[in-house]
């Protein structure tokens, strides 16, 4: 059962307080002591206002100087009051998103992929966009509430000096708006995290269709995109107006009963001064009071609209902060020991969390200076078993060992920095060509980025580009051919020098010229370093010196491709129904 609303409101705001507030509060001086000023400024007006009508009924001449220069007087200082106060607020609020968006990109760049992988790109990205937004927004106005009280503290003092009677009129209608405003706030709460929910979904949709611009166009799928993304507008829509209808009740309620209170002030006013009583300086001062508190009065009515919706948007980002990753560094982790890199599978297992078997009793052996070539068909938990080996994900039981040592026992920096990983999809990085080849060994110079380049058979392509090695590739480096991202991919796993080279069909969307002169580069990198490579195409099965045969986790084969062929198993029947192309 979760934690009644008042009982979450306070833990978050308390951790809000303690692990980011508390660090800005070299500010908070400043920014109240700006804040009273303000206040201050603004409780002068009414007085001002009944001393100019005291003085226009008594025709006293210095009305025409001394009034205008207390008008300008106070003016002025409120705003430079509130210049001040506005940019010291908005230097804190800004801290504080920079550090909650840092934290949360730090946790999630170290998170486990598979949760990385569990949201769509969009919806991440959304929680340091819109969520950021609405923090940000209630953070300033909580702030600004407080310049609010103040002002309303100091006129409610000018009411009292003006006429404590009419003001204890007035403050006793108030706070019969306070029941219907709080709750109207878990109202808007509730519909502020049903909306942010809905912006991720809307931005996942339209980065996937635009991202798919190819498909969508070849097959004719506009009809049925826009079919799409008119449901998920629907959905946004319907998020996004019960959200508006709560927040559109708050003001009226406060109008209403402000209008309520004008009416009875002026009423018991009026009745009062045709029985003789007090002077009209003082009832326009009053009045004047009583409308410069509206606009105040009015923010603090909406105030608790907007705090809750900032609170489910921290509420999301403490959430995706306080996550607990299953992949951690063991407390005594080793360095990897010296070695020539041999990995060893015994008795692995892997089951995802929704119980599904990737792997199940997988054991095999790659040496040293070997290619160990993973084959089989869609879903045999090739790309899962090539996962332990950095540890993107974990053994549920059995063990990865590399030159001996338990892969769970190691530093995650020292393994990781001995593996070069070359997906299928080579995505690079909205940098230049030789930014994403540096990847690979940050601190190499250009010398060495232009001779993992030649080697991985770039250097040629690379050279035409507009802007040779200093050109940008584009997001996902969409500006270059399939077969040359892979080639770049493939000159940044080069210039890392890797213990262990892991490759999911690394050559896949080469040209066979290009397939070859990568093919002699990688017969030179695997001397004396283990390789273990998911294959697709017979080219490459054939050079590797183990083949590892998969089908539903296991392995049901290992030998050679000649050793194979002639066993006449699954092996021979993948290459017999051209699974393996040739």
């Amino acid at each position: 059962m979760p934690p009644p609303a008042t009982d979450s409101t306070r833990i978050l705001l308390t951790r809000l307080w303690r692990e980011h507030l508390r660090q800005e509060r070299a500010f908070f001086a400043p920014i109240l002591l700006l804040t009273l000023l303000m206040a201050g400024a603004t409780a002068l007006y009414p007085v001002v206002i009944d001393h100019a009508f005291t003085m226009f009924a008594d025709k006293d001449p210095r009305i025409l100087y001394q009034i205008p220069v207390l008008v300008v007087v106070v003016s002025g200082l409120r705003a430079a009051a509130q210049y001040g106060q506005s940019v010291f607020v908005q230097k804190v609020v800004l801290r504080v998103i920079r550090t909650l968006q840092d934290r949360m990109f730090a946790h999630l760049v170290h998170a486990d992929l598979a949760r990385v992988e569990r949201e769509a790109p969009a919806q991440l990205a959304a929680r340091f966009t819109t969520d950021a937004a609405v923090i940000r927004e209630a953070l300033s106005r909580a702030v600004n509430g407080l310049a609010d009280l103040f002002t309303l503290v100091g006129l409610f003092a000018s009411m009292l000096w003006l006429d404590w009677l009419l003001t204890l009129i007035a403050v006793a209608l108030y706070p019969l708006a306070g029941l219907p405003i709080l709750r109207l706030g878990s109202r808007i709460r509730r519909a502020s995290s049903g909306m942010q929910e809905r912006v991720g979904e809307v931005a996942t949709l339209l980065n996937e269709s635009f991202a798919q611009a190819r498909i969508v166009r070849a097959y004719r799928l506009e009809e049925a995109e826009s079919a799409r993304a008119g449901a998920a507008f629907n959905h946004l829509y319907a998020a996004l107006y019960r959200m508006a209808r709560n927040r559109a009740r708050v003001d009226p309620i406060l109008e209403v009963l402000g209008g309520t209170t004008v009416a009875l002030v002026i009423g018991f006013a009026g009745w009062r001064a045709a029985l003789g009583g007090h002077s009209i300086g003082n009832f326009t001062g009053f009045v004047a009071a009583l409308l410069i508190a509206s606009r105040p009065l009015r923010a603090l009515g909406s105030l608790n609209a907007s705090l809750q919706e900032g609170l489910a948007g921290l509420a999301r980002v403490f959430a995706v902060i306080d996550e607990q990753p299953s992949i951690l560094e063991a407390p005594n982790a080793l360095p990897l020991p010296p070695g020539g890199g041999r990995v060893s599978f015994e008795h692995a297992g892997f089951v995802y969390p929704d119980g599904r078997a990737g792997l199940i009793d997988l054991s095999f052996e790659a040496e040293p200076g070997l290619t160990v070539a993973l084959v089989g068909p869609s879903g045999a938990g090739k790309s899962t078993a090539l996962a332990l080996i950095p540890r993107l994900q974990d053994v549920t039981s059995g063990r990865v060992l590399i030159d001996g040592v338990d892969v769970r026992r190691l530093r995650l920096a020292s393994l990781r920095d001995a593996i070069a990983y070359v997906g299928q999809d080579a995505l690079l990085f909205d940098d230049s060509v030789a930014a994403n080849i540096r990847m690979g060994r940050p601190r190499a110079s250009d010398e060495a980025v232009k001779a993992a380049a030649a080697a991985a058979a770039a250097g040629d392509f690379i050279a035409r580009l507009p802007e040779g090695y200093r050109t940008r590739v584009g997001t996902g480096g969409q500006r270059l051919s399939g077969g040359q991202r892979q080639r770049v991919a493939l000159a940044r796993a080069l210039l890392r020098d890797p213990r262990i080279l892991l490759l999911d069909e690394a050559t896949s969307a080469l040209d066979t010229e290009s397939e070859a002169a990568i093919q002699e580069a990688l017969a030179r990198l695997r001397r004396g370093r283990t390789t273990i490579v998911i294959a697709h195409r017979l080219s490459t099965v054939r050079d590797a010196d183990l083949v590892v045969t998969m089908a539903e986790g296991r392995a049901a084969e290992q030998g050679t491709h000649a050793g194979l062929l002639a066993g006449d198993g699954l092996y021979a029947r993948l290459v017999r129904t051209q699974a393996l192309a040739q």
